[in-house]
């Protein structure tokens, strides 16, 4: 007797803006501001329409994100339809390093998530207690067990805001249905810094191109949605 079917992978939405040579910050310590208010206000839009909001741990630790929805009213929108007031956060981590006084950690009142490599789960629930629930998701990482665990969870679209590494692995492994690409109108020009992503092997290249769903300007940058799957187009 077989058990029920599993959950379809939720559906994998990437957000990223870069300058115009492709990076994602710069070399200093201060965070490099590359979208406006207006688009920043579209990228509220997309949290509140998703179910859950994912960050790599580097991010976690980096930029401190509260990954929460800020519009007054598209809070009270999910509130309405007896959803949180804003989607569970998910961040991923090799080594279990995270901060339990991160504001990913205390700000807001949403589920929190941490896929972890077997080998330092335990770590990771000892530095975290209560704050965040505790998944092993192999050694190394899976991300397609990530997801598997997600959508059983309930998770039926996934927001991925970075950074780096995370991007480049759900594009690496051709998890990602859609992708919103946001380009600043300037340079950053300096290779120490993070570019959206690395090197790496994906699914899209010239034999293979990637559609163009929209192109539009939003103020000073341009944002082009690009639909990486099939499910794209039913969205």
């Amino acid at each position: 007797m077989t058990g029920p079917p599993a959950a379809p992978r939720p559906y994998v939405l990437l957000s990223c803006a870069t300058s115009i040579d492709g990076y994602i910050d710069d070399a200093t310590e201060e965070r490099l501001l590359l979208s406006n208010d207006a688009d920043l206000d579209r990228v509220d839009a997309v949290r509140a329409g998703c179910d859950a909001i994912l960050v790599g741990a580097g991010t976690v630790r980096r930029d401190d994100p509260r990954l929460l929805v800020r519009g007054e009213g598209r809070r009270a929108d999910r509130v309405a339809r007896g959803l949180p007031a804003s989607p569970t956060r998910v961040t991923v981590t090799g080594c279990g390093d995270l901060d339990p006084q991160a504001r990913f950690f205390t700000v807001g009142d949403t589920d929190r998530i941490v896929y972890c490599a077997s080998g330092s789960v335990e770590k990771a629930r000892h530095r975290l207690g209560e704050r965040a629930t505790v998944v092993d998701a192999g050694e190394p990482v899976d991300l397609s067990r990530v997801l598997t665990d997600l959508a059983d969870r309930g998770v039926g679209r996934l927001l991925v805001e970075g950074g780096a590494r995370m991007h480049s692995q759900f594009l690496g492994a051709g998890l990602a249905d859609e992708l919103h690409l946001v380009v600043a109108p300037f340079f950053v020009g300096d290779r120490r810094a993070p570019r959206f992503v690395g090197e790496g092997s994906f699914p899209w290249h010239p034999g293979r191109r990637a559609r163009v769903l929209e192109a539009r300007q939003i103020g000073d940058v341009v944002l082009t949605r690009y639909a990486l799957s099939e499910r794209c187009a039913a969205q």
